[in-house]
């Protein structure tokens, strides 16, 4: 890195190469207070089941899946041999992501949304991907919204029972039960069905997308009688034992949360894009770009994540936003000026994402046989299609677990994987 971009992200407070580690134990710190119930960043969610033993067979569920700036919904059912197919999927808008709703409006929206599906199973399986308080009987309690969804009359509602009064109101026959659960769990979920010919110890599930958050397999606690062994959300992206520099703390000032979900807007799909205008914008007044290139990154009124990651991927594509401008405009200590700052976006946000599965690993207590792995589930285009990342990743999990802990790891896939993993839960009893 040139001296003067270096200088620069130091004198505000941007640390690009994170240590790994001291975030691990700061996570993991964070992680056992949530867990013995004192104040703690994360909310340490308990969801009161684990992955089925036994596949499901000859059953039929239907499948939402609302998160991010997306609602989508299909029927799923297993066969006699316990294989999965999908049918009937649409999707839409997520209710609250273009205008603010009231709890009415939000749910009529969510049952207006599902009329293809009516009465076509008994059990709804509900991936909602934001803060709950999981209820033993599968339900869910919002604790409140993230990725600027404006619905606050929905918080500290029991979304189950409220979907499923918004159904019977629009015609349906009540079903016998909703199950609420996150990406996370579902990409857990999915990842333990979907783990054939080899065992593994515990899975986790990670997205890394619009928004950022782990699931793990906690072991029971010996200082809380009422704790099984069982799936934990963590709420990951609430971490707030992070570096924020002063971009990170300008652009939180302009969510609808300020103050909130720290880790999240510094690393997740909806924010690395809207911070790195702010980390050019900055970058721009303290004169690390010639007249002309400033001048054209000055007139930007909008960066998205993708509009980084091309850029990246490719420099001197003139066809993406920040090539084209570069191509006009561009001096080659330009380029490598913007290659520079929009990189260390990326790699920040790849050492968060390593720390926080990392520290999964190790709460689980699994993962010391190498015949027998921890399966990790990685679910997000941010993950997987934002340069370098995941190999980024890959890269700090196999020093900080492996080669320095003698801690075994591995990434699964498997298709469809959320949809899979919710209709999985929907059946759990």
């Amino acid at each position: 890195m040139n001296t003067a971009v270096s200088a620069f992200l130091s004198r505000h407070n941007f640390v690009r190469h994170v240590n790994v580690n001291t975030v691990i134990d700061s996570i993991l710190d964070d992680m056992n207070r949530g867990l013995r119930q004192e104040k703690s960043d994360e909310d340490m969610i308990p969801t009161w089941c684990l992955p089925p033993e036994k596949p499901a067979k000859n059953k039929s569920v239907i499948v939402i899946d609302a998160g991010g700036t997306n609602f989508r919904s299909c029927l799923v059912t297993f066969d006699a041999d316990g294989n999965a197919s999908i049918s009937e999927m649409e999707k839409t808008k997520m209710p609250g992501v273009e205008r603010e709703l009231n709890k009415k409006e939000f749910f009529d929206q969510f049952a207006a949304n599902l009329e293809h599906l009516k009465n076509k199973a008994d059990s709804i399986g509900f991936c909602f991907s934001y803060p709950m308080q999981i209820q033993k009987d599968g339900d869910g309690v919002l604790i409140g919204f993230s990725k600027e969804v404006k619905a606050p009359e929905v918080v500290g509602c029991a979304i189950g029972k409220c979907l499923k009064e918004a159904l019977v109101a629009h015609g349906w026959k009540e079903p016998k039960r909703v199950t609420l659960l996150n990406d996370t769990v579902a990409a857990l979920l999915a990842g333990a069905a979907a783990a054939k010919g080899r065992p593994y110890s515990s899975y986790i599930g990670f997205i890394l997308g619009t928004g950022m958050n782990a699931a793990y397999i906690q072991p029971a606690l010996s200082y809380r009688n009422d704790f099984v062994k069982q799936i934990v959300v963590c709420e990951s992206g609430k971490t707030r034992n992070v570096v924020r520099s002063d971009f990170d703390i300008a652009f939180d000032a302009k969510t609808q949360k300020p103050g909130e979900f720290y880790m999240e807007k510094m690393c997740s799909g909806a924010y690395i894009g809207p911070v790195s205008l702010e980390v050019l914008k900055g970058a721009v007044k303290d004169g690390l770009f010639s007249d002309a290139f400033a001048k054209k990154i000055d007139s930007l009124s909008a960066l998205s994540t993708i509009d980084v990651s091309a850029f990246l991927e490719a420099p001197y594509n003139k066809e993406t936003l920040l090539g084209g401008f570069a191509a006009e405009n561009a001096t080659e200590a330009d380029y490598d000026t913007l290659f520079q700052l929009l990189d260390a976006m990326a790699e920040r946000s790849a050492r968060y994402a390593a720390s926080i599965l990392a520290a999964a690993v190790i709460q689980s207590g699994e993962g010391t046989n190498a015949s027998k792995p921890v399966g990790i589930l990685c679910n997000g285009t941010t993950f997987y299609k934002t340069y370098n990342i995941f190999a980024r990743v890959q890269g700090y999990l196999d020093e900080v677990l492996t080669s320095q802990r003698g801690l075994y790891w591995a990434i699964l896939t498997a298709e469809n994987d959320i949809t899979l993993g919710t209709a999985i839960a929907g059946l759990i009893e």
